[in-house]
């Protein structure tokens, strides 16, 4: 590689970004004469036969996504001369989330909707094209001058993540704020944990601060196993109640109760910041926070905590209690029943009396009901007595 010139192809120019792992740089493509970006990885990934072997695999399912909001991926390869790994992508003339975080701190209601609704149609197509993100992040949703979002780095989050001799802190350590509960275990990723990204991206766009403030992934990981953020409605009061639940949902612990996909979370989006209360996850394997019932430890006089307390992450305890009841409700409809009965018997012997009361069997009618009745009383004294033992 020349000083200004890749793969004989593309002409350097400025610098866009750099980070651990890679420099991204604006050049000319002039074979099409168009602008690109230009993501140069380090120079020791090159090294890595592994590395290099996924890297391949993934920059390939990459340029397969042409979709108006993900960031096209043009051409890969290696630079023989420098011996420096490349990704050739669509340049877009704008600025990051990171970018627009920087500048005004906290954004609007309709502002930060509209940005994400767009990375939800990209993200929803890449999963159902079978590509999971892994780095969703403020500095990967890119915004063009006429506001087009775009979501950017696909491919090259898996790469990094899945063991190699390299290390990986520079790589993990830049977004931990981002990974999902799974991830930040130690577990692997699905579609449902870019969804949480995605959702962390949200609360940091309407907020101005992330759900958790944390030095290591450990640490992380800790908070999010026994904290609950507070809603977004308790930080912003633009933010309603209803756009706060549809937020909160994307941050469930267990991906299961988060949305199913990127689609999902965008519709729920929209109908929050219109005032439209979001559907309850109906695989929750816990008990779901909503604008109403926040989990919090205020008690008696004292007020909320600032962080709440997530309720203990066990089977459903509203189900549980419904179980431990079962046997005494089966035996609930017994006594109001026989009570019932009784009451009725007593009352068609009355009616017996009385309508019996002005011919010459009316004694004897009354004998016989009045002796029916003492031994219906008694049969419903032993059944009550044998079923609330």
């Amino acid at each position: 590689m020349t000083e200004r010139t890749l793969a004989g192809r593309y002409e350097l120019g400025e610098r866009l970004g750099s980070g651990g792992m890679s420099t991204v740089l604006l050049a000319m493509d002039r074979r099409l004469e168009r602008q690109v970006a230009i993501k140069l990885l380090a120079e020791h990934l090159a090294d890595d036969e592994q590395f290099v072997t996924r890297f391949r695999r993934e920059a390939l399912s990459a340029a397969r996504l042409v979709h108006p909001n993900i960031v096209q991926v043009y051409d890969f390869g290696l630079d023989e001369e420098s011996g420096r790994q490349y990704i050739v992508m669509e340049y877009v003339e704008g600025n990051s989330g990171a970018e627009i975080l920087a500048a005004e701190g906290m954004l609007d209601v309709p502002e930060a909707v509209g940005i994400l609704s767009q990375a939800c149609r990209g993200l929803d197509y890449a999963h159902r094209s079978g590509v999971i993100h892994r780095d969703v992040k403020p500095g990967n949703l890119l915004r063009s001058r006429d506001g087009v979002v775009k979501l950017a780095d696909f491919g090259i989050a898996k790469a990094l993540s899945e063991e190699s001799s390299i290390t990986q802190v520079g790589s993990v350590l830049g977004t931990a704020a981002y990974l999902s509960p799974e991830q930040a275990s130690g577990h692997g990723s699905n579609p449902r944990s870019d969804i949480y990204a995605l959702g962390v991206v949200c609360y940091q766009f309407l907020s101005g601060r992330l759900p958790y403030e944390a030095q290591s992934i450990t640490e992380l990981a800790l908070k999010q196993q026994r904290e609950a953020p507070p809603l977004l409605s308790d930080l912003n009061p633009d933010v309603s109640p209803e756009l706060a639940a549809a937020v909160d949902r994307a941050l469930e612990l267990e991906p299961e109760a988060r949305y199913e996909t990127a689609e999902e979370l965008r519709l729920a989006l929209a109908d929050g910041a219109r005032g439209v209360a979001p559907a309850t996850a109906a695989t929750s394997v816990s008990t779901p926070r909503t604008a109403a019932t926040t989990v919090s430890q205020a008690t008696g006089d004292q007020p909320a905590t600032t962080v709440q307390r997530r309720e203990p992450r066990q089977p459903a305890p509203r189900a549980a209690a419904a179980v431990a009841e079962q046997p005494r409700r089966k035996r609930g409809w017994v006594g109001p029943t026989i009570v019932l009965l009784l009451a009725l018997a007593v009352g068609a012997a009355a009616l017996v009396y009385i309508t019996g009361s002005s011919s010459s069997g009316s004694v004897r009618l009354r004998q016989v009901v009045y002796q029916q009745v003492d031994q219906t009383a008694a049969q419903m004294q032993q059944l009550i007595r044998q079923n609330t033992k």
